[in-house]
């Protein structure tokens, strides 16, 4: 017997702990040695490639009496240029010769006292090697622990021991390269070969990396190795979910690792599709798992042979995949020997040798296979056999002697005569599923001599047979039948089919010569009618169908459906659908997208009483001919009209409805909704409508936006909190006031462009104690005092172009402090003078945004001034404030004001802006001048503002700014220098952004100088390339 160790154990492991024992091998003394007797121990580099001249040098060190410690540092020396070496290789190097079975150097050693010499190779008697084996001591490995120590996987990798001939006896394929075939113990990964973990040594209680067992003396000292944690039982659970490819890898970590991957429970399926693995190869595989229970051998070169040696091999395969190549008789012929092999699959080969005819025989064979094979006759002879596909594979004949065969597919077998169809099926009497799609020869009469012969028939396939219309056949257990694309299936095919009381599941599409179904099976389902083009009548009475598809039949006239089971029902693009009769208690869902000939009849249907009790969704879709809609459904949750171009009246009774979408309704004139579950409505959309009545005790949102003719409108919501009627000119103050009364919680209410409002419907809105948002642009509002009056809580008020408001229509903002909420004002494009302005502005500070757009009568904006009179302050923007000559005297004090938002666009008139300090606007975060055409001169000082546009201002000439906090300067298309615009944003130190596009007086160099001047600046915008 011999022993092979890897001599990388050497390398690493140099433990300085005193004297060692007598009988180790690595001692420096070596008059410590002892006569070993004739104990032959093998050394096995575990290097890949090693030559003969390293394997001189080692036997140099060791004849020369080296110590241990000579003998690791040349193996160090060795290890270091191969590890990487191996490591690739391992894991399937680029040449093909490669793998990790690494050729074995041995050297025979024998131990005389304290000489140690090589001498000739040979071996001792087996039981006195193992004897003196347990008693040596030469390397420090614990024995009690059942998993190795190891200081880099490289070391673990390259260790093995060589057992005898003893077939009990594995060698690891991951240390070891010879077998007792002497080949390699690879298996090929695609071209290249890849290693397979090996058995674990349960014949001897010694550690099979180690030359050696007993006790370790340095049991006690600190072990630099890794000790791996995982139990068997976890890595086991680990490794279960790993493919073979990866089992492979995860063995070169360690040996505890290499060990659980060669169990034989992630062995049991052997997958060889593609792979190049020769003879002696799989041989030697077999021998490692003989229980393997799977094998797959598709596209293998040597096929024949593999398949030859797996049944002799593998006395347990039960399952066997060929593939891709020849399969010749012999292989059919001896997997009768395999008496477990229950599934046999054949996917696209050529099967038998010169005159393609193969036979097969087998006692226990349960599933069969073959598919997309070329073959001319195929025998099978299994009495066991449950399940035969011969699909898509040429033959002209089969003989089939299978008395238990329940399941027998033969589509698209185009070669396969009727005769030979008919032969074959009623051989099988105990059939339950047939599969006969594309067999263009099947006519009726093997279809009932089928039906005579297989009773117990349940599925049928006979799509695309073109000669069929199982005119006479009765199949009374059928339960699934596809008859997709038989040209001969008509309506009186429907007679045949009613016999099949047990039917499930019926495919009748592309049935071309289909004009009518009528149908009163129990037990159908599904029922699938697609571009059947002739198709006009269905009739069903079907209480259990749960799925209906008709779709794209263009001819189909009227449907009558009666189920207890149907939940769902889509009907799209029936173009010639008049007449929809349903009797579906539990139907749920209703798709009529596209059915432009349906009637208003159709509503009856869906309301009560019509019968579909339970009818949540429908959607009517662009179905042109409906001109009245009305449905009263306690059920109904969401309805779709949009695209129904002719509805001219909506009438809803549905209390749950709560989606209703009627985009494209043009011409909806009337429109009741009395009472529904809508939380939001938009008749925005519907510009013809008059009348309105609304019943929603949970709407909060409504939008009339557009409806120009509305003249009645009858809202009853009490949660409705935001109202937009803009636009509505015909919406009168009485509508007004009921809707006031009965929405007492509207926040929100938009009246823009309603000039039928007057002062009796603006009083009303004193019942809305919520309102904090009104819009009266476009009004022609003249006196305001009505809302001064009843809207005490408001917060938003916009009254732009009120062309009719003059300077006395605000006296009660700024004089009398009405609306003392209010903090937004717009006063855009309206036509108030420059003093109703000035004093807005002066004395309502508790506003937070004001826009004064378009304000043609507001001039110079200078809140220099106070209460009329100029403040006698100096300028702060001088040469030098203290050597100025004008005293402060009698300054007016301005209060302080909680503006935020100032927006002036389109002013034309305004030609100077002054904020100085005490104007107190320390809260101005936002000023827009843009479009100001004659504005010159901008002087600000306001610590707290961010934005200030000023881009088509051409006439500015002078801007001055202490706004430290300036992060947006806006300017393009100013006539301003550029000294003006650095002294400008020289005292802006947070400013971020400047734009200066379309600046005529700005160029290009001046850039750089606009940087300089202020540090902050992260973006320039200007129009003009780069120097």
């Amino acid at each position: 017997m011999k022993i092979w160790c890897c001599l990388l154990c050497f390398g690493e492991d140099n433990r300085e702990s005193g004297a060692m024992e007598r009988g180790k091998l690595g001692c420096e003394d070596t008059s410590e040695l002892v006569n070993m007797g004739d104990l032959e121990l093998d050394f096995y580099l575990g290097l890949p490639g090693s030559s003969d001249k390293g394997n001189e040098d080692l036997a140099l060190v060791v004849g020369n009496g080296g110590s241990k410690r000579d003998l690791g540092s040349f193996v160090e020396r060795e290890s270091k240029s191969k590890e990487f070496e191996a490591l690739e290789l391992s894991i399937g190097g680029s040449s093909a010769s490669s793998s990790l079975c690494l050729e074995p150097f041995s050297a025979s050693f024998k131990v005389y006292g304290n000489v140690t010499s090589v001498v000739e190779l040979g071996e001792s008697s087996g039981s006195s090697l193992l004897a003196e084996t347990m008693e040596c001591e030469k390397f420090a490995w614990d024995l009690q622990n059942k998993r190795a120590k190891f200081d880099s996987c490289f070391q673990e990798c390259h260790c093995g021991v060589a057992g005898s001939s003893d077939p009990d006896n594995h060698c690891c394929p991951l240390a070891a390269g010879n077998n007792s075939d002497g080949h390699n113990s690879c298996a090929p990964l695609g071209d290249k070969m890849f290693p397979l973990p090996a058995f674990s040594f349960d014949s001897y209680d010694v550690d099979p990396v180690s030359p050696c067992n007993g006790n370790d003396d340095d049991e006690g000292m600190e072990d630099p190795g890794i000790q791996m944690d995982l139990s068997d039982d976890l890595l086991h659970t680990v490794f279960s979910f790993l493919g073979h490819i990866d089992l492979c890898r995860a063995s070169m970590v360690c040996k505890h690792w290499r060990v659980a991957s060669a169990h034989e429970d992630f062995w049991r399926s052997l997958n060889f599709e593609n792979r190049n693995i020769s003879v002696v190869q799989f041989e030697d595989i077999c021998h490692r798992y003989p229980r393997a229970t799977e094998a797959n051998f598709s596209g293998a070169p040597v096929i024949n042979m593999l398949v030859m040696r797996a049944v002799s091999l593998l006395r347990n395969l039960k399952a066997l995949t060929l593939g891709r190549g020849q399969l010749g008789d012999t292989i059919f012929h001896a997997l009768s020997d395999c008496n477990m092999l229950k599934s046999l699959i054949v996917n696209e080969a050529t099967l038998g040798n010169s005159v393609q005819e193969i036979s097969i025989n087998h006692d226990r064979l349960q599933h069969l296979q073959i598919t997309k094979c070329r073959v001319l006759r195929v025998s099978v002879r299994c009495p066991q056999l449950e399940t035969l596909s011969l699909k898509r594979s040429n033959m002209a004949h089969a003989v089939l002697n299978c008395p238990l065969l329940h399941d027998l597919d033969i589509g698209s077998c185009h070669k396969l005569p009727d005769a030979a169809i008919r032969s074959a099926v009623t051989s099988c009497p105990l059939l339950k599923s047939l599969d006969m799609s594309n067999c263009s020869c099947v006519s009726d009469e093997t279809l009932r001599e089928i039906a005579l012969v297989c009773v117990n028939i349940q599925v049928l396939n006979a799509s695309y047979c073109p000669n069929i219309s199982l005119e006479s056949v009765r199949l009374r257990m059928l339960t699934v039948l596809k008859l997709e694309s038989c040209e001969g299936i008509t309506s009186a095919s429907m007679a045949a089919i009613s016999h099949s009381y047990m039917l499930e599941v019926l495919q009748l599409d592309n049935c071309g010569s289909l004009t009518s179904v009528s149908l009163d099976l129990p037990h159908l389902r599904n029922l699938s009618l697609v571009h059947c083009r002739k198709f006009v009548d269905l009739s069903l009475c079907c209480f259990m169908l749960s799925s209906l598809t008709v779709w794209n039949s263009a001819a189909l006239n009227r449907i009558n459906i009666t189920s207890n089971a149907l939940k769902k029902l889509i009907l799209q693009k029936q173009e010639s659908l008049t007449t929809l009769a349903l009797q579906c208690s539990y139907l749920q869902e209703v798709d009529l997208q596209d059915c432009e000939s349906l009637t208003n009849s159709i509503c009856e249907v869906f309301s009560d009483g019509g019968g579909c009790p339970m009818l949540k969704s429908l959607v009517l879709d662009n179905c042109k001919s409906l001109t009245a809609v009305g449905l009263c459904s306690t059920s109904l949750v969401s309805l779709s009209l949009a695209g129904c171009r002719a509805i001219s009246s909506v009438e809803l009774k549905c209390p749950y409805l709560e989606q209703i979408h009627l985009d494209g309704c043009d011409l909806l004139e009337r429109a009741s909704f009395c009472p529904v579950g809508l939380q939001s409505l938009n008749l925005g959309i519907c510009p013809k409508l008059s009348i309105l009545c609304i019943e929603a005790p949970r709407m909060v949102l409504l939008e009339l936006k557009g409806c120009g003719v509305l003249s009645e409108a009858s809202i009853n919501c009490p949660l409705l909190t935001s109202l937009d009627a803009s636009f509505c000119s015909q919406l009168k103050d009485d509508c007004l006031s009921a809707t006031a009364s009965s929405c007492l919680l509207i926040e929100s209410l938009i009246l823009m462009s309603c000039s039928s409002i007057g002062s009796d419907g603006l009083a009303s809105l004193s019942r809305l104690k919520n309102l904090i948002y009104l819009d009266l642009s476009y009004t022609s509002l003249m006196d305001l005092q009505p809302i001064f009056q009843s809207c005490m809580q408001l917060k938003v008020l916009k009254l732009q172009a009120c062309k009719y408001l003059n300077d006395l229509s605000l006296e009660a903002l700024y004089k009398e402090h009405a609306l003392p909420s209010l903090h937004e004002l717009d006063l855009s494009y309206g036509t108030l003078g420059q003093s109703a302005i000035e004093e807005l502005l002066a004395c309502c500070t508790r506003l937070t945004h004001v826009s004064m757009n378009g304000c043609v009568n507001m001039h110079d904006l200078d809140w220099g001034f106070a209460s009329g009179q100029l403040s006698e302050l100096p300028r702060i923007y001088g040469s030098n404030i203290f050597s100025s000559k004008v005293h402060v005297s009698d300054t007016i004090q301005l209060p302080h004001r909680l503006l935020q938002n100032l927006n002036c666009v389109g002013c034309p008139n305004i030609k100077k802006v002054f904020i100085p300090p005490m104007a107190h606007c320390e809260h101005l975060s936002s000023l827009n001048l843009s479009l100001s055409v004659n504005l010159k001169e901008v002087d600000l000082a306001c610590s707290n503002l961010c934005f200030l546009n000023l881009s088509n201002c051409c006439s500015l000439e002078i801007l001055k700014l202490e706004c430290p906090r300036l992060s947006s300067l806006i300017l393009p298309s100013c006539n301003i220098d550029e000294a003006a615009v650095e002294s400008a944003i020289s005292r802006c130190n947070m400013l971020e952004t400047l734009d200066v596009r379309f600046c005529p007086k700005i160029c290009s160099e001046s850039m750089g100088r606009l940087r300089a001047v202020c540090r902050s600046l992260k973006r320039i915008f200007s129009s003009l390339a780069p120097n």
